[in-house]
């Protein structure tokens, strides 16, 4: 039924109500409110079939019906909310979020369609935090089915694999795009780099991001493309670094540059990045073969930009990720050729920027050849460094395979002496 806007009834006002509506808690609060039945039946299903004959009794109060209604003590307020809603098409929005859940619950408790679906379509707009979150979350899946509720708590469900691959993907090749001077570019960068790290974090859940294995092929495949730009851009940079520092050597006697420093510390800070991510991918090799074989340029890049103590930060990153590829090597997680694996573990002996890898160079070690054993424990004992790379687990395993394997050699010579 539809008034116009000056006969059209007001909740409370008894001269014209004929519905006195008891609002009842378990605690024993309770509210009376004074209605009009055709306000009421109108808006509500569960007062239509209420104040309807087939009602079986309804009490009377003063010639009004009386109708007594139950609710929870903490949606006393929600339910005299939604009666007013009843009687003025007020914006739910005035609520706020809880205020609008609450009276979802009481709309739905009484059959009130117009008014459930005015807080569902709120509360799906609104912004919610995290509080928020919990009380939508306890409170709107125990309302039913219904596609208004499940649009309320579309954002709460996780995302299906399709969508959460193709914003890895974005987000990565931000993670690993060249450095912007634009504040607000570094900070995309930063924040992208932060949340892969979060999808890719698995504790007591399962991570955000699952690759199956159809999938995981060609998104090993992006993410291989990603880091061959950013490390074709650390190449090109250590080789120009190298040539203008030789340059400013000749022509004003060395020092440190600033631009240099700041340059080189933000790519090794994003490679360290990435082998995080890669390690998790289980794609350390597409990294851990570069590395190798830049060593010699990055130990002299590093020397020769970072001059000062302000540049220790690069220092500990270059550490960090030397660290993550040995590691790979020693593990098996990495297998490298074995020309390539010396190269790995002389890396230690040339500058103070490897201390602190022993126990992943010393697993590197014991698993080459004898002769090149002796070859890199001979430079290790000669290092001025020697004191700060302990390799004395390696060098002991080699001096007691030596002896070993002479006694060996004997014996197998014995048993066939034309060998």
């Amino acid at each position: 039924m539809m008034w116009a806007a000056s006969a059209r009834p007001k909740i409370g006002h008894r001269a014209t109500s004929d519905v006195v509506v008891r609002l009842r808690t378990p605690e024993g609060r309770d509210e009376w409110l004074y209605c009009h039945s055709a306000v009421l039946a109108a808006g509500s299903d569960y007062f239509a079939d209420r104040l309807s004959d087939s009602w079986p009794t309804c009490q009377i109060l003063d010639s009004r019906y009386c109708v007594e209604v139950r609710c929870p003590d903490l949606d006393l307020s929600s339910h005299v909310n939604a009666f007013r809603l009843l009687y003025a098409s007020e914006p739910v929005s005035r609520f706020g979020v809880r205020g609008a859940l609450g009276v979802l619950q009481a709309a739905v408790h009484l059959g009130c369609p117009r008014i459930a679906a005015a807080c569902a379509d709120y509360l799906e707009s609104a912004p919610w935090d995290e509080a928020d979150e919990e009380e939508v979350l306890a409170a709107v899946p125990c309302l039913g089915g219904g596609a208004q509720y499940d649009r309320v708590l579309a954002r709460l469900r996780p995302a299906d694999p399709a969508p959460a691959t193709a914003i890895f993907l974005s987000a990565f090749r931000h993670a690993t795009a060249a450095s912007s001077s634009s504040s607000a570019s570094r900070e995309l960068k930063s924040a992208a780099q932060e949340q892969l790290e979060y999808m890719l974090t698995e504790d007591d859940d399962a991570p955000l991001l699952a690759l199956d294995v159809g999938d995981s092929g060609a998104v090993k495949s992006q993410v291989k493309d990603s880091v061959g730009g950013l490390l074709k851009r650390f190449s090109d940079f250590t080789s120009s670094a190298l040539t203008r520092q030789l340059e400013s050597s000749c022509s004003t006697g060395g020092g440190g540059d600033g631009e240099l420093q700041q340059e080189l510390h933000s790519f090794v800070s994003d490679i360290s990045w990435v082998c995080q991510v890669l390690g998790k991918l289980e794609m350390m090799r597409c990294l851990a073969a570069y590395w190798v074989g830049a060593s010699s340029d990055v130990v002299a890049v590093v020397d020769a930009v970072c001059l000062g103590s302000e540049c220790l930060k690069t220092r500990l990153k270059v550490v960090e990720i030397s660290a993550k590829v040995l590691e790979a090597v020693a593990f098996g997680n990495v297998v490298l050729p074995a020309e390539k694996t010396v190269s790995c573990s002389k890396v230690g002996l040339d500058s103070e920027v490897w201390q602190g890898l022993e126990s992943a160079i010393t697993s590197i070690v014991m698993t080459l050849p004898s002769n090149t054993q002796a070859e890199i424990l001979s430079e290790w004992l000669q290092s001025k460094h020697a004191a700060f790379l302990d390799l004395t687990e390696a060098f002991d395993a080699w001096c007691y395979r030596s002896m070993v394997a002479r006694r060996r050699l004997a014996f197998m010579n014995n048993i066939n002496p034309t060998s």
